[in-house]
């Protein structure tokens, strides 16, 4: 049998995974919407998944 020369394809950008704040569960491709610093203790970060941000119109951080 011969092999094959083709790899799979990858994707342009790199896609996380983790939890969006909107629907309130775990997604693939989050972005970061916002970062909420705090003067004493740990910030809070704002992510969401590409459905929630077309739905409620949210910008990622990285592109404003």
């Amino acid at each position: 049998m011969a092999e094959t020369t083709q790899t799979e394809a990858t994707p342009d950008k790199p896609t996380a995974h983790g939890w969006c704040t909107w629907h309130k569960g775990v997604a693939e491709g989050i972005r970061l919407i916002s970062a909420i610093e705090q003067g004493s203790g740990p910030g809070v970060s704002l992510f969401a998944c590409g459905p929630c941000r077309d739905l409620y119109g949210l910008v990622p951080l990285t592109d404003r």
